[in-house]
């Protein structure tokens, strides 16, 4: 069997492409770089491809406070995991019954949901409401429930849904199913490509929030972990430019604070880009339907 003959433009393409990817990988392979290399050399090279002397002292400095990095990282994998699972069951549900032409009020519904992409109550308002009517001061759920409802998520996933047949719903009923067995068993796997995309975003959301962390948790143990790497860079900027204590100075002088920061990038950067190649297959599809469908 003959190959199939590739022409010019479609090997300049692919050529093109294959450049730009491998392009992509430079800034987390200098970011890597850069938190294996001294502090002088970041300095005096900037960042390079391959660190000119090799060295850990970055991730010694991190891990001597390993407990409390391993507690957040826990903190932040159950609330990704937990809050990303609930937001596309509450989101999609809601998407579901906007989807519904038969639901009489779907189009009040839409405008609703459209109503709270516009306006707000504010800040302070939101923050009472967490902490003295849901009581949400220091606990997991505060990390959760302020963002278990997007509603560009749900006009994302109502506008896939739009794209599945209402008879499909109709025979369903026929057989004898509800409207939360149809939902359930029949439009969330159809919907998996949307779902797997809307998922990703929100995950992202999830484990890179350190605001609602530091609005609603003061326990050490209940941190996120991007609120402790926030409060590490923080106490080591602080050293690096306090000038009241000679003391202060020489310790900070041995900090190395650029390369920190590239290793607390490396640190929190790696769950998410493990979750990618899961989700890769459903995006173009997921996002592309979802969006102009409706």
């Amino acid at each position: 069997m003959l190959a199939k003959k590739i022409s010019i433009s479609q090997l300049v393409i692919m050529i093109a492409i294959s450049l730009f990817s491998l392009s992509c990988l430079f800034p987390f392979i200098m970011v890597i770089s850069g938190s294996l290399s001294t502090e002088k050399d970041i300095m005096d090279y900037g960042y390079t491809l391959w660190p000119k002397t090799v060295t850990f002292d970055s991730y010694r400095i991190l891990f001597l406070g390993s407990t409390r990095i391993i507690d957040a990282y826990g903190v932040s994998l159950f609330v990704t995991i937990v809050g990303t699972v609930l937001s596309l069951f509450v989101t999609s549900m809601g998407a579901y019954v906007m989807a519904r032409r038969s639901f009489k009020y779907r189009n009040i519904l839409s405008i609703y949901v459209i109503v709270t992409m516009l306006f707000n109550g504010g800040l302070v308002p939101w923050y009472i409401i967490c902490v003295r009517y849901l009581d949400l001061k220091d606990t997991l759920w505060a990390l959760i429930l302020p963002m278990l409802a997007n509603a560009f998520n749900m006009f994302l996933i109502r506008n896939f849904m739009l794209s599945i047949p209402e008879d499909m719903n109709e025979s369903a009923k026929m057989d004898g199913a509800g409207d939360f067995k149809i939902f359930y068993s029949l439009i969330m796997p159809l919907s998996m490509p949307v779902l797997a995309t809307v998922g990703l975003f929100v995950a992202l959301s999830y484990w890179n929030d350190w605001f609602l962390g530091l609005m609603f948790v003061d326990k050490q143990e209940l941190q996120p972990l991007q609120l402790l790497l926030r409060t590490l860079i923080s106490n080591v900027e602080f050293l690096k430019s306090s000038s009241n204590a000679s003391a202060m100075q020489r310790i900070s002088a041995q900090i190395p604070s650029e390369s920190i920061k590239m290793a607390l990038t490396v640190i929190t950067i790696g769950p998410i880009i493990f979750l990618y190649p899961f989700v890769q297959r459903f995006f173009v599809k997921g996002l592309m339907v979802g969006a102009v469908k409706g």
